[in-house]
């Protein structure tokens, strides 16, 4: 595997993901050869996010009509290690990889049925409020939600 900035020891680093969600690569995400197209892993992350925002409660706050807070998607980049093909069952994982103010770098790990990682990615996530535009910090709640169910990078 090619030496990528944010993993220091794959392995291990795979070790750590606790959440993940399953998805089907389905035919209208392929190219005409039957690989998965380059921008459909970005879908996968958005979808695996959803999911584990939901599972710390987070989007069910940011979606009530009087949350004063969203989340934005500061920047998004993805690896990709091998082919994917139609009809493949794979497991996307995410985990938060560290939190800072208002923000928290998400890390993301696609595996297909054999647990074999076909492709890897991380992006900032920042929670702004929606009459600002500026970065509103996590609660204290919020922080021990990702600390309590991550291992993070100091």
């Amino acid at each position: 595997m090619k030496k990528l900035a944010y993993i220091e020891d794959l392995q291990q680093w795979m070790n750590e993901f606790s959440f993940s969600h399953g998805v089907r690569v389905r035919f209208s995400e392929t190219d005409m050869f039957g690989h998965l197209n380059n921008t459909v892993p970005f879908v996968y992350f958005e979808e695996a996010r959803i999911e584990f925002f939901k599972s710390l409660g987070f989007m069910q706050d940011w979606t009530q009509a009087g949350s004063n807070t969203i989340p934005v998607v500061a920047d998004l980049q993805c690896d990709f290690l091998q082919q994917v093909y139609f009809g493949e069952e794979l497991e996307v994982s995410v985990k938060a990889q560290q939190v800072g103010t208002s923000s928290v770098d998400l890390h993301y790990l696609g595996r297909k049925g054999n647990g074999e990682p076909c492709f890897v990615g991380r992006g900032r996530m920042v929670q702004l409020n929606k009459h600002t535009g500026k970065g509103e910090a996590w609660s204290e709640e919020q922080r021990n939600l990702f600390l309590s169910r991550e291992t993070l990078k100091k």
